[in-house]
């Protein structure tokens, strides 16, 4: 296994100062104990890997200073395709984690996959320790270490979020 903590987190995160930086700092503490072996877990073992992810993750939390989208959620109100069919679904299931988890049958996907409601208890995705549980489900279920392993940066920043968003395209 190779050795990785929040000291690793903090090496590629941007630093920040203030109430960002004791965000960061709780959720990276929060994360570290179990970083390696939920890693490990999900296959994601090899430095290409664990770089990818690593890099991902970093992107979609806002450097780690984050575990809940900072929009409101108004505007997944009624998305059908995220399966939000009831009033006010949008903010309740706005994007929470690592890889910010949105939509009501993603909650409820993930939560069985987990053995965990968060469909019920939506603000449980922005538990640190869970939401790394999640992204690395989430990584699983869409075999982005096929495209770590052949260093696709463009083709894994598709799969995290749908775009090339972050990829740091020239």
């Amino acid at each position: 296994m190779i050795p990785i903590d929040g000291t690793v987190m903090l090496e590629i995160a941007p630093h920040f100062t203030g109430a960002n930086g004791v965000r960061q700092a709780e959720i990276i503490r929060a994360i570290s104990p179990v970083l390696a072996s939920t890693l490990e877990t999900y296959d994601i073992n090899t430095r290409l890997r664990i770089a990818h992810f690593l890099g991902q993750t970093c992107h979609e939390s806002a450097g780690f200073r984050t575990t809940e989208e900072f929009a409101s959620g108004v505007a997944y109100e009624k998305r059908k395709d995220l399966g939000n069919a009831k009033p006010g679904d949008g903010p309740r299931y706005k994007g929470r984690g690592l890889l910010q988890l949105t939509g009501r049958a993603n909650y409820h996907e993930y939560g069985e996959a987990l053995k965990i409601d968060i469909e019920d208890h939506p603000e449980m995705a922005a538990e640190p320790a869970l939401s790394l549980r999640i992204a690395c489900e989430y990584w699983k279920k869409h075999n982005i270490n096929s495209f770590c392993d052949r260093d696709d940066l463009v083709a894994v920043t598709r799969k995290v979020n749908g775009g090339t968003r972050g990829a740091g395209r020239a």
